[in-house]
């Protein structure tokens, strides 16, 4: 039998979404080598808000893809607001960072397609599509045996850093993958459709809220609107029982056109973009920042709500803490009193960046999902406007990323138009 010699590394990402794309083109560029391991080919459609605060729009210019995003962009969003029953509630956002007027939507075909192969020009490693299939340390060392099994080829990387950045109920053989296999009625699905021929105003990006769940709507490249969802797994089964000729997310869909007005009208001439996408369950809360020499980010770590629409902004702003964590001491031997001190200052600085959004999240997801909290949240803000943008504030739109080094950011011509 073949025994496989490790090749070895400084660090291995497991993911290649925005945060292990970020977290590996930070370490090669702090002089790290490393690899990174990703199961799906890419492009890939993911089920996902697709929405990039104008906070995080400063990072990607620094992680140098603005402008190969360009073409898959939305319009920028200056506007939140809520469609709730009849009632629709919209309030203008001051998101000025940078230079940078407001969020904008990116397809995550382009967005991860792209932050993948910058990662790639500076040296990195891809397996794609590879997945973990063993998981082992020896010595203060990890091992990961990866496989592409539709070619029937392995590998087996070597390194004393894991970041792991695959998704939140994805298992597999790493510690930050031993996830419950639970069942429950109470169980949130996503769910995520475009559509072409829509109405809805390019600077907006509404919440939408129905009973059993929320989402929400925001124009995206092509012309497109992007809606994204989740639903209670009780309330979908309710919902194809109802509509029971129609596929998962037809139902869906129907189910919020029903109890949304706002929904209705800015879809009623469109026509759906290719298929519907669903994943789940989707478990909101924080799980792991890692242990030893493994380091969680994104979704591995914790996953917000996703009525904020802050999950993009999480995993890149989250990569970024670690590497900085990381590589404060730049070419340091990465022994366990260094790793263990760098856990402990990632884990800070993820805590005061990001717990506001967990609890904003959380206190946004069960008012929007029940009928009776919501009428009263929506007849309030129809009265106070100005609560919207309070809120859209404390779900983290309007604070920049706080760190202890600041991303170079390199000097740029201002955009034209409305790019970012």
């Amino acid at each position: 039998m073949r025994v496989l010699r490790p090749t070895p590394y400084d660090a291995i990402v497991v993911g290649a979404g925005p945060a292990g794309a970020t977290a590996a083109i930070l370490l090669a560029r702090a002089g790290k080598r490393v690899a990174v391991v990703e199961k799906a080919a890419f492009p890939r459609r993911k089920v996902c808000g697709e929405f990039v605060s104008a906070t995080t729009w400063p990072l990607l210019r620094a992680l140098g893809v603005v402008d190969e995003l360009a073409a898959d962009t939305g319009p920028t969003v200056r506007r939140v607001g809520v469609f709730a029953g009849t009632s629709k509630v919209t309030t203008a956002m001051d998101w000025k960072h940078d230079r940078v007027d407001g969020g904008r939507a990116v397809g995550r075909e382009t967005l991860d397609t792209e932050l993948l192969r910058q990662a790639a020009a500076l040296g990195v490693t891809v397996c794609q599509p590879f997945a973990v299939t063993a998981f082992s340390s020896v010595d203060s060392r990890y091992l990961c045996t990866v496989e592409n099994r539709d070619h029937d080829e392995k590998r087996v990387l070597e390194a004393p850093v894991i970041v792991a950045a695959h998704g939140s109920w994805e298992a597999g053989p790493l510690p930050t993958q031993q996830f419950p296999k639970t069942v429950a009625r109470s169980d949130l699905l996503g769910f995520k459709a475009r559509f072409v021929g829509g109405a809805l105003d390019g600077d907006l990006m509404p919440l939408i809220a129905f009973p059993g769940g929320y989402g929400g709507l925001v124009n995206t490249g092509g012309q497109r609107i992007s809606l994204s969802c989740c639903i209670r797994r009780d309330y979908l089964e309710a919902a194809r029982a109802r509509y029971p000729r129609r596929t998962a997310g037809d139902a869906v869909l129907a189910h919020i056109v029903a109890h949304c007005s706002g929904v209705a009208e800015a879809l009623e001439a469109a026509t759906c973009d290719g298929k519907w996408l669903g994943a789940g369950p989707i478990r909101p809360g924080i799980r792991t920042f890692g242990q030893g020499g493994i380091f969680a980010v994104g979704n591995a770590a914790a996953e917000a709500h996703p009525v904020v629409a802050e999950g993009i902004s999480i995993a890149i702003q989250s990569a970024t803490l670690l590497v900085e964590a990381l590589t404060r001491n730049g070419g340091q031997p990465l022994t366990p009193s260094v790793l263990a001190d760098a856990r402990a200052e990632y884990e800070h600085a993820w805590r005061r960046n990001f717990t506001p959004r967990m609890r904003a999240s959380t206190l946004y997801a069960h008012i929007f999902m029940r009928p009776l909290p919501t009428r009263i949240a929506v007849a309030i803000m129809e009265r106070f406007p100005s609560l919207l943008r309070i809120g859209a504030a404390w779900s983290g739109k309007a604070r920049a990323l706080q760190t202890a080094r600041s991303i170079t950011v390199p000097t740029l011509n201002p955009p034209a138009g409305d790019q970012p």
